[in-house]
């Protein structure tokens, strides 16, 4: 055994496994340690992967050459595309998966990657000198050196949980909280704070009436999450849909008293978008009934997740409300739902390589930023280890900016404005979602993590070919013209105007009722250049569609994004004395010197920081 590596990565999550595997991958040689091995990438909470915005950024880690969309294609026992109601920008895969194949396939791969060693134990100790991290110390006193650390703990330092008044100790249900690391790393000037989360009860399917439930049904078309995977082999189930009511509310209200979040037990802060079931009863007391839905954990497992249930009331009380509602009314529960409290440390003492400012070499990666959801801990995982190895071989930064990524908006929003509850990345968080979609992460960020060594040369030589094939469509959309005699009557079949006159194929595709599917068998010339596609045919041939559809509202947000990368450009870190600027306002000073943005437009982002204050930086600068 050799006890010096490159990088160490503490915690094998899912913000973890992305960094070591990126870090091993790119050839810094890497340990990931782990409590539990079996465990690896466990979903703690919903085994599902993806969701609004979520789903992009799965799109984005494959993109960049992770793992998290390939493994939720190998074991997706339902998929959705989200939103297809609504334009391209805000369609969003989201996948069920079998919550242990899921461990197991992530495992497999780790495990099979050169340069990746995995350690079981618990990390105790950050060893630091000269404001430099050199290694780790573990419970078992082992010390490992390395030239950097990353550090994916999600909910484990000094977890909490919490089921009613009953306390106890631990970073997940049955397995132990991490102690003493979290002051290992404060007594260096980090700042720690604290966050809550919860998680539903898992029940027995055998003790469900389905028939009271309505179905919900996945889709199997050719969508997945990786750019590379092939169509999905697992059975694919239904999820169900059912709904709470008053006779439910009124025994949930009688647990209150005894609830950990309103008798003042947990006094960290929870995330809003996904209360608790006695937050939605207290914070919408009028409303009747709340939607669930129950979804399944595996292909073969008879446990199922209650998505909208979550709760920390004490266990009785949770059984007895679920009995109020019909198909529950014999309900029989693996576990009961229980909050958790957790440390997680200040993100504005990051650098947008998610590199600490104040302990060189050290990273955050995942919910020790503040963060929530399996998919954006991944994000940061993957851009913490290619910039841990970056930092090891002497390579450039590898950032995302806000125009790349939902990566990047995620990694900016962490490091700029900070967090006062458990961040979760929404497509409003993104000024410029219409060049953020899910059909073109490949396109945004493919060459470039070809040109860093971490996307194979097999996943850029199909870019290259899609991306070519899109161009081509696109370009013969535009210069075929046609002709009123031969497609009108098509025209009015489809729901759509006539021709009064010949136009251009690229004008048809505009319209909203036409489109590539239906139009292309009445125009044989068109239908003979789309049979020349043959790398997965219907993703490029949407993505073709999603360009000539939307090409002007496209070319409008990139303008916009350019006029922005002018403020980008413009470096301010190291060039003021905030302290000593009194054109400043105070609130802005107090900002400026906490977060000491690298640009302007970082220092525009800032929260407190006004317009006025900007153009006093940039009078500054012109002098």
């Amino acid at each position: 055994m050799d006890f010096n590596y490159d990088v160490i990565v503490i915690g094998a999550g899912h913000a973890g496994c992305e960094a070591a595997a990126a870090s091993a991958n790119l050839g810094s040689k890497t340990c990931l340690i782990t409590m539990d091995m079996n465990k690896i990438a466990q979903m703690s909470c919903n085994p599902a992967v993806g969701g609004i915005a979520k789903g992009q950024i799965v799109r984005e880690i494959d993109a960049l050459g992770g793992y998290m969309g390939i493994v939720t294609d190998r074991t997706a026992i339902q998929f959705r595309m989200l939103n297809r109601s609504k334009g391209p920008a805000m369609w969003s895969p989201r996948a069920q998966c079998d919550r242990a194949k899921f461990i197991w396939t992530w495992r497999e791969i780790l495990e099979n990657i050169p340069n990746l060693h995995i350690w079981q134990d618990t990390v105790e100790e950050l060893l630091v000198e000269d404001g430099e991290v050199k290694g780790v110390v573990t419970c078992w006193g082992v010390t490992f050196y390395a030239r950097c650390v990353i550090l994916t703990a999600g909910t484990f330092l000094n977890g909490l949980m919490h089921i009613g008044r009953k306390m106890l100790a631990g970073g997940r249900c049955a397995e132990p909280a991490s102690y003493h690391l979290t002051e290992s790393i404060t007594r260096h000037g980090i700042t720690a704070g604290r966050m809550k989360t919860g998680t539903p009860v898992r029940i027995d399917a055998r003790s469900v009436d389905f028939s009271l439930m309505e179905t919900q049904d996945g889709e199997n078309d050719f969508h997945s999450f990786s750019f590379m995977s092939e169509p999905r082999h697992l059975k694919q189930l239904q999820c169900w849909t059912c709904y709470t009511n008053e006779e439910v509310h009124a025994v949930l209200r009688s647990g209150l008293a005894d609830s950990p979040l309103y008798n003042g037990q947990i006094q960290s802060i929870g995330p809003r978008y996904c209360p608790s079931i006695e937050t939605k009863i207290v914070t919408f007391p009028d409303k009747p009934q709340h939607q669930l839905f129950l979804e399944p954990e595996g292909e073969t497992t008879r446990e199922l997740y209650l998505n909208g249930f979550s709760s920390s009331l004490p266990m009785d009380i949770q059984f007895a409300a679920l009995r109020k509602i019909p198909c529950f009314r014999n309900v029989v529960a693996y576990r009961p739902g229980y909050a958790i409290e957790y440390d997680y440390f200040d993100p504005t003492q990051l650098t947008h390589t998610l590199e600490s400012k104040v302990i060189k070499n050290l990273f955050f990666a995942g919910q020790v930023n503040g963060t929530t959801g399996y998919e954006e801990a991944g994000g940061q995982g993957i851009i913490a280890g290619i910039n841990a190895h970056q930092n090891c071989t002497g390579g450039e930064p590898f950032v995302l900016g806000r125009d790349e990524a939902y990566i990047g908006v995620l990694i900016d929003d962490l490091v700029t404005k900070g967090v006062d509850e458990p961040y979760r990345m929404f497509t409003s968080r993104a000024e410029y979602r219409i060049l953020l979609r899910q059909d073109d992460a490949d396109m945004r960020l493919t060459e470039r993590a070809y040109r860093l060594g971490l996307a194979k040369r097999d996943r850029y030589d199909m870019l290259c070919r899609k991306r070519e094939m899109i161009q081509h469509l696109v370009e013969f959309a535009k210069v075929y013209s046609i002709k009123t005699d031969k497609i009108n009557d098509t025209l009015e079949s489809l729901g759509t105007a006539r021709l009064a006159h010949g136009c251009k194929l690229i004008d048809l595709l505009s319209r909203p009722q036409i489109t590539i599917e239906n139009i292309a068998p009445h125009i044989p010339a068109f239908q003979a250049e789309l049979d020349k596609v043959t790398d997965r045919k219907e993703e490029t041939l949407e993505a073709a569609e999603v360009l000539i559809k939307y090409q002007g509202y496209i070319d409008r947000e990139r303008m916009i994004a350019d006029k922005i990368h002018r403020l980008e450009s413009i470096k301010i870190k190291g060039r003021f004395d905030y302290a000593n600027l009194n054109s400043l306002s105070t609130e802005a000073r107090q900002k400026l010197i906490k977060i000491d943005p690298e640009t302007l437009a970082q220092a525009s982002r800032i929260p407190g920081i006004s317009p006025s204050d900007i153009n006093v930086l940039l009078v500054l600068l012109g002098r």
